[in-house]
């Protein structure tokens, strides 16, 4: 008789949950919700607090803060075409914009806001959120993969540049000109992250098993890290930490990877001769003689840290924070909870858990179905026109108040005809130091 292994029931996503996303500066969790969403501060270890709760729309599938400013970015599923801004201080709208497709991610800096379509990005100034750029016809991004630098000195913008392999572009989003392309992996990309000075940038493809780092603007490869070998992953967030001494990887296993950027110099290893080093050296010599992949994995760097979690298969983000004076390891899940874990910074080894913070309370999902009750044995209000039936009216011809979006070689011929967004009256106030710290120059 054949026997089956059992396979242990893990936690599953939480029913309010929909998206979450950590701010630049990584002093912020928002998360998207059934309802709306919700915006947190990080900056303490035993408290989570909820800031503000929007309420706007339901569904909200994209939410981007900008650093610790009141400006957020909301998209809803009901209406996956127009992008909200709000002022949620003030919960006033400052404008929106609707585009031709759905959008598939929004990112954002102090200088620019980029947003990802499938086969086309569109970059607006931050400050009157006007459209400076449309890039069409890119290479199919069915899940709008692409990272801008916080660093709004130079706003690089990195996106997939073919939907085969795993080429990176990496354009300069302030003078809007193409920077390089870079030969990242062999399939598809399926991460991408700058540094917070954006310097750096690492990539991992759909196979997730190699994560890489490049200089920018020079594209040349800095370091290479093997995250396993075993199985092929999907990578969901990689993050630098802020002095790109460090990157951690999640994906859908139940490891999240921290690895260390430093240079192994010849002089350390003959300064400690150890039997890892002698070990090391054996095998640099002997990887001459033996074929190219199996000679790249002995030269890729391992993990410097790892956190095992509870979970398999769910997705979740990561991001390394100096929270405290201590360096700190947020890991947000779609199960509903933050988790928060100490990070040896000269050691590494296995990361410790110190907190773990519902991002909902137990009561809501109670209340929620007490509604839901109720909704079902009442009687039924005949509902408005849903968004679907109203895009798949006959489309009107575009008025005088539309605005033309160029292609990348700045032809207008090749331009896409977009709704011109609402304006709010006046330019958007980004320069209170209320809103958020003042800028500071870093260098790595």
């Amino acid at each position: 008789m054949e026997t089956q292994e059992a396979v242990p029931e893990g936690p599953g996503p939480h029913r309010h949950f929909i998206c979450s996303s950590f701010n630049q500066d990584t002093t912020s969790l928002s998360v998207g919700t059934k309802t709306g969403y919700r915006l947190f501060s990080v900056t303490a270890v035993d408290k989570l607090d909820c800031i503000h709760e929007g309420v706007e729309c339901p569904d909200v599938y994209i939410v981007e803060r900008l650093f610790s400013s009141s400006l957020v970015v909301v998209v809803s599923l009901s209406m996956p075409r127009r992008m909200n801004v709000y002022h949620f201080k003030k919960g006033t709208e400052i404008c929106n914009y609707s585009y031709s497709n759905n959008i598939l991610s929004v990112k954002l800096n102090r200088q620019r806001l980029v947003v990802c379509l499938e086969e086309s990005i569109y970059i607006h100034n931050i400050r009157d959120m006007k459209l400076l750029k449309t890039l069409l016809n890119t290479p199919v991004n069915p899940t709008g993969l692409c990272a801008l630098s916080v660093n709004h000195g130079n706003s690089y913008l990195a996106y997939p540049g073919s939907a085969t392999i795993g080429e990176i572009t990496v354009y300069d989003a302030n003078n809007l000109s193409t920077v390089t392309l870079i030969q990242a992996h062999d399939s598809p990309l399926a991460a991408l992250t700058f540094n917070a000075s954006g310097t750096k940038l690492a990539s991992a493809s759909e196979k997730g098993t190699v994560i890489r780092v490049f200089s920018v603007p020079e594209g040349q490869k800095l370091f290479e890290f093997r995250r396993g070998m075993k199985r092929y992953v999907s990578i969901s967030s990689l993050s630098f930490s802020a002095d790109a001494q460090f990157l951690c990887a999640s994906s859908n296993t139940e490891t999240v990877h921290i690895f260390k950027l430093e240079q192994h110099s010849p002089s350390q290893e003959e300064e400690s001769p150890t039997w890892s080093a002698y070990v090391g050296k054996m095998f640099t010599a002997a990887s001459t003689y033996l074929p190219t992949h199996v000679s790249d994995m002995m030269h890729q760097d391992r993990a410097f840290a790892t956190v095992r979690l509870n979970m398999f298969g769910l997705k979740n983000i990561c991001a390394l924070a100096m929270i405290q004076k201590l360096p700190r390891l947020l890991v947000a899940s779609s199960e509903g909870y933050l988790y928060v874990y100490n990070v040896d910074p000269q050691d590494g080894g296995e990361c410790v858990l110190v907190q773990k913070h519902r991002l909902f309370e137990s009561g809501e999902e109670q209340e929620e179905e007490k509604e839901e009750e109720n909704q079902e044995d009442g009687p039924q209000q005949p509902a408005g026109q849903s968004y679907a039936a109203t895009v798949a009216l006959p489309s009107t011809p575009p008025s005088s108040t539309t605005l033309m979006g160029y292609s990348e070689d700045g032809g207008a011929q090749r331009g896409e005809v977009i709704p011109e967004h609402e304006f709010a009256e006046g330019p958007i106030c980004l320069d209170d130091e209320n809103e958020f710290p003042p800028v500071s120059n870093q260098s790595n």
